[in-house]
């Protein structure tokens, strides 16, 4: 065999990183050379555009053939014997580059919005022949090379070249959508780095499997919008927040399918009220248990329940049922498991290498380095993929207090001051800043909301202004008060009718949405049914009677699935909700009134125009500590819509309850949560009462006990 350069050998042993300057057809001494490895062949032929064949030498027992084809040939497949299987098949090593110049300028900037057009699988047509280019960032890496079901997943066989500040890309003709595929990284010392699943990858194996799936999202049909409007400020927004496994199951406990979800989630959300649906994350994630918080495909909906156009078909159900869809993303965190982003070319590239900085002492997760451009570009480029490609209404980002604080569960000495000696992550409030005004910019109809359980401010508030510029906040303040207040026995409410004001004393100092979420249902804080105290009529009442404070109260709506049917246990993700509680007057009249609280805020303007802003909200009673009483006024943009809200939260009946109110004349008992109906004692004030004239005007009350009433001027 002649002796051979040491470029040779490099693709030999699988360690070069530009393999295009080797293999291919090259000019040389006035042929064109064409250098083929092809492990396990036996003959190998080059076949010219014009028919002319030329047989490679095999050179190195490894597979490596060298030949020449007759000048004139621009174009050539190849001919290779395996065993006694003679296949034609094209030369990954003889196609143009993918990425053009202006992309690696985008990419190397970190500014290319439209990053998922670019990296991961993607079906393509190049100089005629179909197949499918592949490009990952792994800068640090010394060689990269796709396996897949294409290539027997040997790494020998498709080595990518690297272009720009990274990125390795190959176009390998003849893979096709459906194939599976991974990275196959060799770090920057020379290490084997764990076979590495796509980053950008479109869709993924069903868990434990973790290989990426090439899905031709390009042809992905797109959902209808939802209606117009549905995310402003102004408009009602009543949130039914779901974990797709578990909310109803089949079978004894198979999952349901997007597309089964697509036939009854959207029909029941409507059907209740709710003006959205927000659904625990669903981007691929390993591990059940982490309710999809721990995610390794950001760019996958999870294959858990189908592929990502039955995904698409949930949302489109959703829009066409009139109701919004938004999705829990988590821009945060990510877990360490070895096929996801954790040390991905052999260096901390998604990640702080300082575990000070780099991993979450909570969750033993990673965190990521929002100081690397390539990093914020994947996230932002990843929350504008959901928008884009599947019409997503909004996104709810996952614990923004732990990306804004260096310090956040960290004790002392445990964390690394910002340039200033500060706490604050200057580079997170940075990536948080740029992530909502592009958003907002590219999409103006969508919101964003923040779990964010600080006093920071302006989290709500537009960036220009010195806000994150999300569009709504989540008042974890208020639930923490209000939960608290609601668990204690009415003998001891007085005591803490504090925990009732005091969320009205900050509640317009950002656009609150009211979360009853899922983490308040889990890890033994029980189920909201099972905080109320008393007997079971007591606890039925208390939870009639907080569930419509809290549509009274100004901010928008989220309540956690199970909730509306009040689910006794807590929330467990293996199991489908107690849906045969419903068979129970008790459980079926929570379940109505939930219904009726939605509709009556859909329906009466002075419930949600004004639900951010002070002038929405007047208060009337909250000095009745010794009764449990208080009311206010809620109010639209005329100034005759109006909502008058009266909550006792004791058991007693109160009658001939004397409350001020703006206008004199007849006021409509539009809701009483002690009707029948829903499993009251029908106490109350037989469906109108008159205000009296004078310098007040005021109504005289029955209040029913442990229960709530609203009333609205007649027109």
């Amino acid at each position: 065999m002649p002796k051979l350069p040491a470029e040779a050998y490099a693709i030999i042993e699988g360690r070069h990183s530009d393999p295009f300057h080797y293999l291919g057809m090259h000019p040389e001494g006035g042929k064109s050379v064409v250098r083929a490895f092809l492990p396990e062949a036996t003959n190998v032929e080059a076949v010219g555009e014009h028919g002319e064949v030329a047989k490679l030498d095999r050179v190195h027992d490894s597979g490596l053939f060298i030949g020449a084809l007759p000048n004139g040939s621009k174009r050539y497949q190849l001919r290779a014997r395996f065993g006694d299987n003679i296949v034609e098949f094209e030369d990954a090593y003889r196609f143009p580059p993918i990425l053009t110049d202006f992309d690696l300028y985008l990419l190397g900037e970190g500014t290319h919005q439209r990053l998922y057009d670019k990296l991961g699988a993607h079906p393509m047509r190049l100089e005629g022949i179909d197949g499918i280019g592949f490009v990952v960032l792994a800068p640090n890496a010394r060689r990269v090379s796709v396996v897949g079901d294409f290539n027997f997943w040997d790494a020998r066989r498709h080595p990518m070249r690297v272009r720009g500040a990274g990125y390795w890309e190959l176009f390998i003709p003849h893979a096709k959508a459906g194939d599976h595929y991974k990275f196959d990284i060799i770090g920057p010392h020379g290490h084997q780095v764990p076979l590495k699943s796509d980053p950008m990858a479109f869709a993924s194996e069903v868990r434990p499997k973790t290989a990426s799936i090439v899905f031709d999202e390009a042809h992905l049909a797109r959902p209808r919008p939802a209606p117009d409007g549905i995310n402003a400020l102004s408009a009602p927004m009543s949130i039914y927040e779901v974990h797709l496994g578990s909310w109803r199951r089949k079978n004894g406990g198979e999952w349901l399918t997007y597309r089964e979800l697509a036939e009854q989630l959207p029909a029941y959300a409507r059907d209740m009220g709710f003006t959205h649906l927000e659904f625990l994350p669903v981007s691929e994630h390993p591990f059940d248990g982490s309710w999809g918080y721990q995610p390794t495909g950001l760019y996958a909906p999870t294959s858990r329940f189908g592929g990502p156009e039955d995904f698409a078909a949930l949302v489109d159900a959703c829009h066409r049922e009139g109701v919004g869809v938004l999705l829990d993303w988590v821009p945060g965190h990510f877990p360490d498991d070895p096929h996801g982003l954790g040390s991905f070319d052999g260096t901390s590239l998604y990640e702080h290498a300082n575990p000070l900085q780099g991993r979450h002492l909570d969750w033993g997760t990673l965190i990521y380095n929002y100081g690397r451009t390539e990093v914020t570009n994947f996230l932002v480029s990843n929350a504008l993929f959901w928008l884009e490609r599947y019409a997503i209404d909004g996104l709810r980002v996952d614990a923004v207090a732990s990306m804004l604080y260096l310090d956040y569960s960290r004790p002392p000495g445990a964390w690394i001051p910002n340039q200033y000696g500060g706490r604050e992550n200057i580079e997170a409030i940075a990536f948080l800043r740029r992530f909502n005004t592009e958003l907002y910019a590219r999409f103006p109809q969508v919101t964003t909301a923040a779990e964010e359980s600080t006093a920071w401010p302006q989290v709500s508030r537009p960036v220009e202004f010195g806000g994150l510029g999300f569009g709504y906040k989540w008042n974890m303040g208020w639930m923490h008060d209000t939960l608290n207040y609601i668990s204690k026995d009415p003998i001891h409410r007085k005591h803490h009718h504090g925990d009732i004001l005091f969320g009205l004393h900050y509640a317009f100092s950002e656009n609150f949405i009211l979360p009853l979420s899922h983490d308040e249902v889990v890890h033994g804080k029980r189920s909201i049914l099972g905080r109320m105290p008393g007997d079971e009529w007591q606890r039925f009442a208390n939870l009639r009677a907080y569930y419509s404070f809290m549509f009274g109260h100004p901010g928008k709506k989220l309540l956690f699935m199970g909730a509306e049917i009040a689910q006794s246990r807590e929330w467990n993700h293996d199991q489908s909700l107690d849906w045969h509680l419903l068979e129970y007057k008790y459980h079926s009249g929570i379940q109505a009134l939930i219904r009726d609280l939605n509709r009556l805020y859909r329906a009466v303007p002075a419930l949600h125009q004004m639900d951010c802003e002070q002038g929405g909200f007047e208060w009337l009673i909250t000095d009745d500590a010794n009764r449990n009483v208080f009311a206010w006024l809620r109010k639209g943009f005329d100034e005759h819509a109006r909502c008058l809200v009266i909550i006792n939260f004791s058991p007693n009946v109160y009658r001939n309850y004397r409350v001020p109110v703006p206008f004199a004349g007849k006021w409509k008992e539009v809701f009483n949560s002690d009707s029948a109906h829903y499993g009251g004692t029908n106490v109350g004030n037989i469906g109108e009462v008159h205000a009296a004239g004078g310098k007040v005007p005021e109504l005289r009350l029955t209040i029913p006990p442990l229960a709530a009433i609203f009333l609205v001027p007649e027109s």
